[in-house]
């Protein structure tokens, strides 16, 4: 995913070398900036198609079609114009910034841990699939998918800009509107693609050819666990995600105390010890450390959340 992702970032920095001379600097920021970005795009991949389970086959697409748009006019027209002030004006925000959006992605993947625990989600479902108008079931799916989308393109958007230190107000502008559109498409093309898997396989299933038979078969009895999988790669995302953000704001600001070298360390005595695989390692001990981070801030803040907010089940008007 994430490695198709930057190859569309470089298709879209050498169109748009036509529209200025300074986008060799543009599509060397776009694809910083997305790869930067990929952990909070794996989440984004995997949290969208749930917005579409148990809704008409034929509505998919055309749902998955305005959750794309309102995720470009929420990177354009909303996030977009405060990253460029943060830039010009308040360019020591963005680390706290940065932060607050990592807090969030730790309290929301903390969260869904605790709900899926407690059993609290099957509520939620059951108010959805109560409502027999499928009109209002769309509108309000819609509505939950690009408010959620907002959450995550304001944090793909506060990394690429972290990650645009020292280029013109134009070029950062122009690698932004880039990795909007290149994320979007990513992000929504493969959201269409997996959501559509099912149909596929009944599709092929359909055929005469006997191999065709068994590959439709397999997508439709893989599928749902594709999904379920999916769920769990996104809330593991963001809590990498999240707390590595953390610790890296942590690190900026001097804060935490040695937290943030002592990972350094580990990582990097962790891939000098396993030698091929060292590059992998040390990630995974980066990733690992950014988990434990973010379950921690995560559980404080889900604490103090629940603490002066009504539970979920108590929301259920019988």
């Amino acid at each position: 995913m994430p490695s198709g992702l930057i190859a569309l970032l470089d298709d879209v920095a050498t169109i748009a070398k036509l529209a200025a001379a300074s986008l060799d600097d543009v599509a060397g920021a776009a694809g910083r900036a997305g790869t930067k970005a990929a952990g909070v795009v794996i989440d984004d991949t995997a949290v969208t198609p749930r917005y579409v389970v148990g809704l008409a086959p034929e509505r998919e697409l055309p749902i998955i079609g305005k959750i794309a748009w309102g995720s470009l006019k929420n990177k354009i027209l909303f996030i977009l114009p405060v990253a460029l002030l943060l830039t010009a004006f308040l360019p020591f925000l963005t680390t706290p910034l940065l932060m607050i959006g990592g807090a969030y992605l730790a309290f929301e993947a903390t969260e869904k841990i605790l709900e899926k625990l407690l059993h609290e989600h099957e509520h939620e479902e059951q108010l959805v699939d109560a409502m027999v108008d499928p009109v209002e079931l769309e509108k309000l799916q819609v509505k939950g998918a690009i408010r959620t989308d907002f959450i995550l393109s304001a944090e793909i958007m506060a990394i690429a800009l972290a990650s645009l230190e020292h280029l013109t107000l134009l070029t950062t502008a122009l690698a932004l509107v880039a990795v909007a559109l290149a994320i979007t498409a990513g992000v929504y093309g493969s959201v269409a693609l997996i959501v559509k898997l099912d149909d596929i396989g009944v599709h092929m299933a359909q055929r005469s050819s006997s191999t065709s038979r068994s590959i439709g078969e397999t997508l439709v009895r893989v599928v749902p666990t594709l999904l379920t999988g999916l769920a769990a790669v996104g809330t593991a995302a963001m809590l990498w995600v999240g707390g590595g953000i953390l610790l890296h704001g942590f690190e900026e600001l001097h804060l935490a105390g040695p937290i943030p070298h002592w990972v350094h360390q580990a990582a990097h005595a962790a891939g000098e010890a396993t030698g091929a695989f060292g590059g992998v390692v040390a990630w995974l001990v980066v990733a690992l450390a950014g988990a434990v981070v973010g379950i921690v801030i995560g559980g404080i803040i889900v604490a103090i959340v629940r603490r002066f907010t009504k539970h979920p089940e108590e929301l259920i008007v019988d």
